[in-house]
């Protein structure tokens, strides 16, 4: 158990240092938009799970809408877009932004920030094909631009429901990926959904903080 503990201590300690050695300010994302062009039942009617994605980038507003639309903040009293229980919140949502995958932005693992509705870099490099090797080498999601990788802090839901937070946390999971489906169809992109994955190289390659806990990659982009 102490190796345990030290193990995960120092996890973290590299995590925060190697965020820091960026020190790059957080990149303020364009404001998320309250209404599309596409009505809900279209969207849920045209959805359809992608593994083939055309070369072409996204922009940073089609970004900005799809994590504010995955688990942002939509009031003023810090609500979410997707539900929680007990309003806990214990999702943490990374995106994987490929070269050449988002015009004007630098190629990297960044995480959303909703309170600000910012992103944050925390790995420099296109980790595309680190991610689908520890995916079970699923290679057709490194075609994506971006990849969105929904992480979990148990304790914050378990804290309040105890063992059944457990539970409750996977719930969201699935609330946050319905939402992220349906707002990559109204914005006419496309997304894929992959739950194969070796969790330990999964959280090494993002260098993820222990508390961290990976459950869905939704791969992002235009359909082939």
């Amino acid at each position: 158990m102490k190796l345990f503990r030290k193990g995960a201590t120092l996890m973290a300690i590299l995590f925060f240092a190697a965020v820091t050695a960026y020190g790059a300010d957080p990149i303020k994302l364009p404001p998320p938009s309250p209404q599309g062009k596409m009505s809900v039942e279209e969207a849920l009617k045209k959805r359809r799970t992608v593994r083939q994605f055309a070369q072409r980038g996204l922009d940073l507003s089609q970004v900005s809408q799809l994590l504010w639309a995955t688990d942002g903040k939509s009031d003023a009293k810090g609500l979410r877009t997707a539900p929680s229980a007990g309003a806990t919140y214990p999702l943490e949502i990374y995106l994987v932004a490929g070269e050449r995958g988002v015009t004007g932005l630098t190629p990297g693992l960044y995480q959303y920030r909703p309170d600000s509705h910012t992103l944050e870099l925390t790995q420099k490099g296109d980790l595309r094909a680190q991610v689908s090797r520890a995916s079970l080498h699923q290679t057709w999601m490194a075609e994506a631009p971006v990849m969105v990788v929904i992480a979990a802090e148990y304790r914050r839901c378990m804290a309040r429901y105890g063992d059944r937070g457990i539970k409750y946390t996977h719930m969201e999971v699935g609330h946050a990926g319905q939402n992220l489906f349906l707002q990559a169809e109204a914005l006419g992109l496309a997304a894929g959904i992959v739950g194969a994955f070796e969790d330990r190289n999964l959280k090494e390659t993002l260098h993820l903080p222990p508390q961290h806990e990976p459950l869905l990659i939704m791969p992002v982009g235009y359909s082939h």
